[in-house]
């Protein structure tokens, strides 16, 4: 198989949660560790950095890599999901996996993964961990991709386990209430591992301190920290993530990182690790912004951020997932503004009929379209100089357009 063909057949196993939903969650960690058996155990062979939370985990684990890389490390770095390329999750010093990599783990281990019945994500994360192996990074920062306890990355043991925040998202997998889901974060906390906590939240600060004691792992909180940090990446709520991962760093024994490399990693996110998708600027006049924020808390800082901008006139290009629930995150949008409601290109997309009746309810008022493109072009038709063009609700949605 060539590399498309390859990710047709890896896009073919088993439905993959960001496009399917719900059917493609697994609640069983058994198929990972049999990968990794196959594998010969790769987690083992290098260091890593655990990173989960709700929001700003994807920035924290970034910021983190780039640290390191000018510490002048070989840095793994393992995030989900990708925006435009499949390669984007996982990288190594910024740089994508090869094509031919992929190609080859796959041909190599199909036999094993077809009886095994492997999800497209836990073949991933047996491919990561295969190729930081084989490439013997000095670290290797693994983003969490969903919850934590029962996640397919929570087989390693890490140097330092981070968890950034807590609020509702995908709570028909983690618990409909924020203690219920930080029991399922807090699930990558390990024995005698140190854990830093990017928020200190009233709701869920017992149930971190509860876990860490009974694994007797030293836990402190960033957000403790009174000094501020200047990063390139944008938006007003990076600060929070800039703490979490100076936090993180100061944890980490046995690797020499100097106050400068912390200084100039947090300067270089961008350039250092290709992030984006993070209060993205696409264009000036109009000037376009993107943003992958999801979820209530995550539109709020957004959406908070986007007041503070001079503009004329705002329109949004907005489109969801079809288990998003709309009554939590449309009254956070603006009345004062024109909409462009869009399905993104998945499964999993909500149709722009069903959310351009639902934002009405909460005087939200715009035409639909039945694409990501059909909706952005129509907004650049009629946004003058001076406007503002938001894309979001949806990290699909961004990901059609960048």
């Amino acid at each position: 198989m060539n590399y498309q063909q390859t990710l047709d057949w890896m896009f073919a196993q088993l439905p993959m949660y960001q496009r399917e939903g719900k059917t493609a969650f697994k609640k069983d960690l058994t198929n990972t560790l049999a990968l990794s058996e196959e594998l010969g155990f790769p987690e083992k062979k290098f260091k890593s950095i655990h990173v989960g939370g709700t929001n700003g985990k994807g920035s924290t684990s970034h910021m983190l890599a780039s640290i390191l890389q000018e510490a002048g490390y070989k840095v793994g770095l393992y995030t989900s999901p990708h925006l435009k390329n499949f390669t984007e999750r996982i990288r190594i010093n910024g740089a994508e996996i090869p094509e031919t990599k992929v190609s080859s783990f796959i041909k190599q281990h199909k036999n094993f993964l077809e009886k095994q019945k492997l999800s497209f994500f836990e073949m991933t994360v047996g491919l990561a961990f295969d190729y930081f192996a084989e490439e013997k990074v000095d670290i290797a920062i693994i983003e969490v991709g969903l919850g934590g306890r029962l996640d397919s990355t929570n087989i390693i043991t890490p140097e330092v386990s981070v968890i950034t925040n807590i609020s509702l998202d995908h709570t028909q997998f983690l618990g409909e209430t924020l203690p219920e889901i930080a029991f399922e974060k807090a699930g990558i906390i390990k024995n005698n591992i140190p854990v830093v906590i990017g928020e200190e939240q009233v709701e869920v600060k017992g149930v971190f301190i509860a876990k860490a004691e009974e694994c007797k792992a030293p836990i402190s909180f960033a957000s403790d920290d009174d000094k501020s940090y200047q990063t390139d990446m944008l938006g007003d709520y990076q600060k929070k993530n800039t703490k979490t991962a100076v936090a993180a760093i100061k944890k980490l024994t046995g690797f020499k990182i100097a106050t400068k490399n912390i200084e100039i990693g947090l300067l270089n996110v961008v350039n250092n690790t290709n992030l984006k998708g993070r209060w993205q600027v696409l264009q000036e006049q109009p000037k376009v912004i993107c943003d992958t924020a999801h979820n209530k808390d995550g539109l709020s800082i957004v959406l908070q951020q986007l007041e503070t901008v001079p503009f004329k006139k705002i329109y949004f290009v907005l489109g969801v997932v079809s288990d998003k629930k709309l009554e939590e995150v449309l009254p956070l949008f603006p009345k004062e503004a024109s909409y462009y409601f869009c399905k993104p290109n998945i499964p999993r997309g909500m149709s722009e009929a069903i959310l351009q009746e639902k934002a009405k309810e909460f005087g939200l008022l715009g035409e639909k379209y039945s694409s990501v493109k059909e909706a952005f072009d129509a907004a650049l038709l009629f946004a003058n100089q001076e406007d503002i063009i938001y894309v979001g609700g949806s990290t699909f949605v961004v990901a059609e357009i960048i």
